[in-house]
């Protein structure tokens, strides 16, 4: 059985920007994974996971 997809959600410390990154697309970011997509400062990871039911405060980083 599958959840879909695994995300991993995060909240920037200097700009306060949340975001998520598709932890299957780790490869294709490297080093960027989990940087934030405004400011570039590595985001604070909050939590992993399937969608969850605040998935909507955090835009998915492309």
């Amino acid at each position: 059985m599958s959840w879909g997809t695994l995300y991993f959600y995060y909240r920037c410390p200097v700009c306060g920007e949340k975001f998520k990154y598709d932890y299957s697309r780790s490869d294709e970011f490297g080093a960027d994974f989990g940087i934030c997509p405004d400011c570039g400062a590595a985001g604070d990871f909050v939590k992993d996971g399937p969608r969850q039911p605040d998935d909507s405060d955090y835009p998915e980083v492309d």
